[in-house]
């Protein structure tokens, strides 16, 4: 089939819109979402918090720097955050297959191709943006020789069980051992935490980590409504009975939120960009942050030893949370945002001098 073959993206509203394919042909459904990042595509679209959801670009120009090579330098692949493309779908308003890099293997269509990824340009992704900003989120098709599929809600779905680890694995050998509760954890997270000095023991998002022994637990970012992770709630409730150093970011910061006792709440458009502006609780320091996430952490529902560590600048939600006694603290931004900011990498090292402090006591 030509690259000029069409495609119709048709939304929950009624609304219609044609454009031209760049990626794999296939009718798919799921939920419409926007990203804001002028940079990162390749990052983007392997994160794993996307997982069911078909991202629009607002950026106007994507694919010019093409893809990196998909060669495994090692097993964290070390210019993706996860394996393999994980949206359902990429909308752009422009696409150039003409792409320059000096790190470029192929071309972004080309890759999706190989993924099996639908991707179409030519849409008005502004007027998209305007849409979803003003009714927020909403389920889309796109359809390719009038194949129309059904309708899909991924957040009906565990797709945290769809993109998490189904076993072990062990990273590094460093002296500060982490337990990684993986629920769709980002590959630039484990990065962090290795050149901290420290083992990480990734493990699926349902493992039993109450009898398991650690110096910190590390709970990751991941897709989909948090109240469908049931186990690894219970899991929590269990070890907050405990002093060990916690750490979420993200989905893990609303996991640590639902086992302390409150509540989760939808977002009506989700906060998916790398130019949030986040400010510390108690202070007038801002940070600019990266955050993937349609799920916030009702404030108000918190328990008396629990409060909020970063708030949102723009729209007052929660951005992070910590223990009033204990060493447990999350955020729901991405300090370890790649492709940036890094504006608040530091908390990683917050991580790390936690455990020292809790070793130091034992």
């Amino acid at each position: 089939m030509s690259e000029e073959t069409k495609a119709k993206l048709i939304l929950q509203d009624g609304s219609e819109y044609i454009g031209t394919s760049f990626g794999y042909q296939e009718s798919i459904a799921g939920e419409m979402v926007f990203n804001t990042a002028m940079t990162g595509y390749p990052e983007s679209l392997t994160d794993p918090s996307y997982r069911g959801q078909i991202l629009v670009s607002t950026f106007p120009l994507i694919g010019n720097y093409g893809v990196p090579g998909t060669l495994q330098e090692d097993e964290l692949f070390r210019f993706y955050e996860s394996e393999k493309i994980q949206v359902s779908a990429f909308i752009v308003s422009d696409y150039t297959e003409e792409f320059s890099h000096w790190n470029a293997s192929l071309s972004l269509g080309d890759w999706m191709k190989q993924h099996k990824i639908p991707g179409i340009y030519g849409v008005d992704t502004r007027a998209l943006t305007k849409k979803l900003r003003e009714q927020g989120s909403m389920l889309a098709k796109i359809i390719f020789e009038d194949v129309e599929p059904e309708w899909k809600d991924p957040n009906l779905e565990n797709l945290v069980a769809q993109v998490s680890t189904s076993e072990k694995i062990v990273y590094g050998n460093g002296k500060h051992k982490v337990l990684l509760l993986d629920c769709g954890v980002k590959n630039n997270i484990i990065r962090c935490l290795l050149k901290r000095d420290t083992t990480v023991i990734r493990v699926p998002h349902d493992y039993d980590f109450t009898q398991e022994e650690y110096d910190g637990l590390f709970i990751s970012n991941g897709p989909g409504d948090p109240k469908q992770n049931v186990k690894a709630i219970a899991n929590l409730k269990t070890v907050f009975g405990q002093d060990t150093p916690i750490m979420g970011i993200c989905l893990g910061t609303q996991l640590m939120a639902l086992a302390a006792g409150a509540d989760t709440y939808k977002l009506k458009y989700g906060h998916r960009s790398h130019n949030q502006p986040v400010v510390l609780k108690g202070s007038k320091r801002c940070f600019i942050t990266s955050q993937n996430h349609g799920y916030a952490i009702n404030m108000d529902t918190l328990p008396k030893e629990w409060e909020p560590l970063f708030v949102n600048a723009n729209d007052g939600t929660c951005e992070g949370l910590k223990h009033t006694d204990k060493p447990f603290f999350a955020s729901q931004f991405h300090p370890e945002a790649s492709s940036g900011p890094t504006d608040t990498e530091f908390l990683f090292d917050d991580f790390i001098k936690m455990m020292e402090d809790y070793k130091g006591k034992s």
